[in-house]
């Protein structure tokens, strides 16, 4: 007996089994959607720039991940953990080594204490995380608060588990912070989540400590877990790395996950941790416990000592610092209205509206106008006003090529004439 079908939502060329598609990833119209992802239209122009144009180098500020190698000492630590056979073995939720070098990495740079073995625990990188910390928490009806532009993982996740997504608008009137106050009560009501991220990724903001203890004060008023996003912490310019943990009454009201890839130049590796009150960590461990069997403990050996070698982030921090600096300069010489970040390697600015007889609805069109017409780069961001993001990820293999790279960005950005 075949299986049923919907004629008003399959074809006789559909496979069989496409009526059995979760509604959460389109049900029956999976695979059929016309609408394309902005990172697809970026890839795409990209290609058609370079066959179009083959003489003009792609200057690439779209790149969100780091452009070197993890260092020397770390790779040697893999090459020679790799060939251990006590290493074979599943990690499960995590080594005892890297767990003590995360509560030490915390402690050094931010004067926070954790248990290893209760308040600590390894994720296969953060975005892992992200998508099981909902199912720890989210309910049909629940809320989770997320921070709009900004990384959605765990806002898909929460909508895959019933629940509903809220967000908070970051402009640069605030500062980058969310409004909270601006939460309707019938929301609020319903919140159990609260992600944050800050740095931000992508805008730049920071958060201040005064920010933190409010938002512990309020997750308190209002019994709402808060996750904590700090991939980019160490990427901080403005001030010293502050980490939420490091505020009082913050371990008693929520998460920080943590990663090595961008301030130890570890894409890639896939490691990060979650911390903080031990039980959120043992609901985040229970949910993980059914995800996944851990990372290779060889990584984890490595990992643990990326973390215990301090001089690593301030170099990676020192670079990404000097590249923003001279972006900064470049952009602002052509009209752009833009200042070196809080922290992160974006560069996060209005775009312009046009561009000579051009005109730009969006970010979007903006961002593909220079892509096609001038082989640059960029993501654009329309959540909160018509904005570019630029990375200082470029590849440069050294400070003379950084300096070549943005004389052509600039000469280029000059002929196209923009409007802001």
């Amino acid at each position: 007996m075949s299986a049923p079908t919907s004629s008003a939502t399959t074809t006789p060329a559909d496979p069989w089994f496409q009526d059995r598609f979760a509604q959460r990833i389109g049900g029956a119209g999976f695979g059929k959607g016309t609408a394309i992802y902005k990172f697809e239209l970026i890839k795409r122009a990209k290609r058609q720039a370079l066959a179009e144009h083959p003489e003009r180098r792609m200057l690439d500020f779209g790149i969100g991940e780091n452009d070197e190698m993890a260092p020397e000492s770390v790779r040697a630590v893999m090459r020679r953990e790799v060939d251990r056979p006590e290493n074979r073995g599943y990690a499960d939720n995590g080594i005892a080594v890297f767990k003590e070098a995360a509560a030490a990495f915390m402690q050094r740079e931010f004067g926070i204490t954790l248990d290893p073995v209760t308040e600590v625990n390894h994720c296969i990188g953060s975005k892992t995380a992200y998508a099981m910390l909902p199912a720890a928490f989210i309910d049909p009806g629940d809320v989770t608060l997320m921070t709009v532009p900004g990384y959605p993982v765990a806002g898909t996740a929460t909508k895959w588990f019933g629940g509903t997504v809220h967000p908070l608008p970051l402009v640069a009137e605030r500062g980058f912070l969310p409004d909270l106050d601006g939460i309707p009560a019938g929301v609020l009501a319903r919140t159990k989540l609260l992600v944050l991220c800050y740095p931000n990724s992508p805008t730049g903001g920071t958060a201040t400590r005064a920010f933190y203890e409010r938002v512990v004060d309020w997750a308190h008023r209002h019994r709402v877990v808060v996750i904590q996003d700090a991939a980019h912490i160490m990427l901080s310019y403005d001030d010293e790395p502050l980490s939420f943990l490091s505020v009082d009454g913050a371990k008693e009201v929520g998460l920080e996950v943590h990663s090595l890839s961008k301030g130890f130049h570890m894409i890639g590796w896939r490691m990060g941790w979650v911390c903080g009150h031990e039980r959120l960590v043992r609901a985040f461990a229970d949910v993980k416990d059914n995800c996944d069997s851990g990372q290779f403990m060889a990584i984890q050996q490595a990992a643990a000592a990326a973390l215990a070698d301090p001089e690593i982030p301030r170099r990676v921090r020192e670079k990404y610092r000097r590249r923003l600096e001279k972006l900064v300069g470049v952009l602002r010489a052509v009209g752009f209205e833009c200042e070196m970040p809080g922290g992160t390697y974006f560069l996060y600015t209005r775009s312009p509206v046009g561009a000579g007889d051009r005109v730009f609805a969006t970010a979007q069109e903006a961002s593909q106008f220079l892509i096609h017409e001038l082989s640059i780069s960029t993501v654009p961001w329309d959540d909160c006003g018509a904005s570019l993001r630029f990375s200082a990820t470029y590849e440069a293999e050294d400070e003379g090529a950084e300096d070549d790279l943005m004389a052509e960005t600039h000469a280029r950005l000059t002929r196209a004439r923009l409007k802001f």
